[in-house]
């Protein structure tokens, strides 16, 4: 019978059965590309972020303790790897700014619609861009994967009012660059 408990998986991998890992993260691999896509919003690399956690949960755990679950410590980890990928971009892109200040102008034959909500998402994708490291993580959580506040604590490792009160910052200022965005169109 094969085991369908998470922690059982654990075991079987602290135990020498590297198959047990390969179900584990099976089971996590969809959730944690799209948790790392949302802090990125590029495929290469949310799948380069997804790469590096896989790596990390291979080498730690052997001394997974289960004083959380495994589910929250997966999330730890492609959390901090994600904050850790966006600061190192950052560094990259200021070297390379004449990348940043090419503008290529491409063509589409979207409807109005379409490309009206577009341009809405691209918004929306600057405003969470433009937060500060910890709303970003907070709004990603909350708003896209709807966790609970008790988990992004264990995750974040603070607080659930702090949570809370990035949380609403975090809505606020989205709020108000997309209402300067607004009054900007012609």
């Amino acid at each position: 019978m094969s085991p369908t408990n998470d922690g059982d998986l654990i075991q079987l991998f602290q135990q020498g059965d590297e198959q047990a890992l390969n179900e584990l993260l099976l089971r996590y691999q969809e959730k944690i590309y799209w948790l790392a896509r949302r802090f990125c919003s590029e495929h290469d690399a949310a799948d380069e972020i997804v790469q590096e956690v896989f790596i990390k949960v291979y080498e730690s755990l052997k001394s997974f303790r289960s004083d959380s679950s495994f589910y929250t410590w997966l999330y730890r980890i492609t959390v901090n790897s994600s904050l850790n990928s966006i600061r190192r971009q950052r560094a990259r892109n200021i070297f390379h700014l004449d990348e940043l200040l090419d503008y290529k102008d491409t063509k589409t034959d979207l409807p109005d619609e379409a490309l009206e909500k577009n341009e809405q998402q691209l918004l929306i994708e600057q405003a969470i861009e433009r937060l500060p490291e910890k709303q970003k993580a907070v709004f990603i959580l909350r708003y896209y994967d709807e966790l609970p506040y008790e988990d992004i604590a264990v995750i974040l490792k603070t607080s659930v009012g702090g949570l809370k009160a990035n949380y609403f910052h975090a809505v606020k200022k989205i709020g108000e660059y997309l209402k300067r965005a607004d009054a900007t169109r012609p």
